[in-house]
């Protein structure tokens, strides 16, 4: 073979190389960008807080601050028996709320899982839905 004969052999060559393909990764503007989790402190901030950020991304709500009903009604002593005022402070699931959605103070809040468990006992509210 001379140098201007080709051999019968076909070729193959490479595919041509279209965009090139990166995985997807949203475009964020310097504001919109999500910070990311880890620890918070109770007062939203997280632990490497920069400070100066002004409320940009954070609302505040305010809400009116939960008065245990059983302090305000001056009850003693919760009855197992009343089971009207025991189910407010059972969910649909049958589970005892807790005091931050109760809003009941911790010494009646004690007294009333007892009372919900003497209740459950006696069959006269539910264990579970």
């Amino acid at each position: 073979m001379t140098d201007n004969e080709k051999p019968n052999v076909q070729t193959r060559e490479a595919p041509a190389a279209g965009p090139e393909r990166r995985p997807y990764r949203p475009e964020f503007r310097e504001g919109d960008r999500p910070r990311g989790g880890g620890y918070r402190d109770r007062d939203g901030g997280d632990r490497g807080d920069r400070g100066d950020r002004g409320d940009r991304g954070r609302r505040r709500r305010f809400q009116m601050r939960k008065v245990c009903q059983f302090c305000v009604e001056k009850i003693e002593e919760i009855d197992y028996k009343d089971i009207g005022r025991l189910r407010f402070y059972v969910s649909d699931r049958g589970k005892i709320r807790s005091r931050r959605l109760s809003g009941a103070c911790a010494r009646h809040q004690r007294q009333l899982t007892t009372a919900i468990k003497r209740a459950r006992n006696l069959a006269l509210l539910p264990f579970k839905v």
